[in-house]
């Protein structure tokens, strides 16, 4: 073991060159243990080009019906092949799976099992592979030596399945201070509008609640006279139903997929930040994103979000599928400059209390408490 840095293998279960909550953590989590010193492979799957020099592609992804999602993972022996080889061919001091049980290079690792290893947990709700596979998953869950999860609600949903101790570490999010000011730098993206702004930063699925917050910008328009933009990142199932029926210029502009400059930069300059989901959020990481880019965030009073945020502190939170409770919220953060304000000083608070840096540090204590462990 390395006296001072340690040697991190860090998986990830999902496609690392798509957007997804994981794997911008798994990406953050890198940067910052890399800035304090220590040496970190990360190991996933990748559609194109790995998006780090310091990953390592196990090939390509395959759609998965996931927490009722699709969720692009690598379950095929190629990949299992691929992780065997990287793990051969590299010492580590320590092995981080996130999404330990998920099929693929994660699971080939827990399976292997040869190193001390460190897991977080990210989903919540229910998962039918945990009940499905449990015989099968529970003798491997004993080689976890430090268990996470990165919520209540992602404790619950593991230890119902899985007994036994899990710590609760919060998601980090990058501060803008260390990103290194470079968004400053870069010209504006937004086109010239006089028009306040919204955004929407989220697969096109029915349990992201896209539809109800597009109801409530027309409803803003039509009714009431007030003039926004609304700004949808990403794409789904949902997304030529709901560009079809929401096509107006004049209110919504679809991005589609975007580069995470791009999504940090439409995220600071946006008025406000409305993550309007139904269900199904373990932690809400995008509304920490958008509290660190100083933008006020409007969301879903859903326990998943209420894990960072809280009402009229640091956020709006409203009915979820409520679409005239989201109108009257966004009519609200649009038309008071003191609540906006006040959002906004709340979410710079809650966001450097839960940073990529801090959270890069506590995992490195739980490291290296599984390396004296087995010393």
């Amino acid at each position: 073991m390395a006296t001072d840095g340690l040697r991190i293998a860090m998986f990830c279960p999902y496609s690392l060159s798509i957007p997804g909550g994981v794997q911008t953590q798994v990406l953050g989590l890198a940067h910052a243990l890399r800035r304090s010193g220590h040496e970190v492979r990360v190991l996933g799957p990748c559609d194109g080009p790995p998006p780090a020099s310091f990953v390592t592609p196990l090939g390509d992804s395959l759609p998965t019906a996931a927490n009722g999602s699709v969720a692009p993972l690598a379950p095929d022996p190629s990949a299992a092949m691929r992780t065997i080889r990287a793990l051969r061919d590299e010492q580590f001091d320590v092995w981080h799976l996130h999404e330990p049980l998920a099929p693929g290079p994660t699971l080939t690792a827990l399976t292997l099992g040869s190193r001390p290893i460190v897991a977080t947990f990210h989903a919540a709700g229910r998962s039918s592979s945990y009940r499905f596979l449990k015989p099968i998953l529970k003798p491997l869950t004993k080689r976890i030596d430090h268990r996470v999860a990165v919520s209540h609600d992602a404790k619950m949903l593991v230890e119902r399945h899985f007994p036994g101790n899990y710590e609760v570490l919060f998601n980090g999010v990058e501060l803008f201070e260390s990103q290194g000011g470079q968004l400053e730098e870069r010209q504006p993206l937004l086109e010239p509008t006089s028009d306040p702004s919204v955004l929407f930063v989220g697969r096109h699925e029915e349990r992201k609640g896209l539809s109800t917050l597009l109801e409530a910008v027309e409803l803003l328009f039509r009714e009431r006279n007030v003039r926004v933009v609304c700004h949808i990142i990403g794409q789904g199932p949902d997304t030529d139903r709901l560009r079809h029926h929401f096509a107006d210029l004049d209110r919504f502009r679809w991005h589609g997929q975007v580069s995470e400059s791009e999504k940090s930069q439409r995220l600071r300059e946006a008025t406000a930040f409305v993550a309007p989901a139904l269900r199904g959020e373990s932690f809400g990481v995008v509304l920490l994103e958008a509290m660190a880019a100083s933008t006020p965030v409007i969301a879903s009073d859903i326990a998943g979000y209420r894990n960072v945020a809280t009402n009229r502190v640091d956020a709006v939170l409203v009915q979820a599928g409520d679409t005239i409770a989201l109108a009257d919220a966004i009519q609200s953060v649009l038309d008071d400059k003191q609540l906006r304000r006040k959002l906004v000083d709340g979410g710079l608070q809650r966001a450097s209390s839960m940073s990529m840096e801090r959270l890069a540090a506590l995992y490195v204590d739980r490291y290296r408490q599984v390396l004296n462990s087995q010393s």
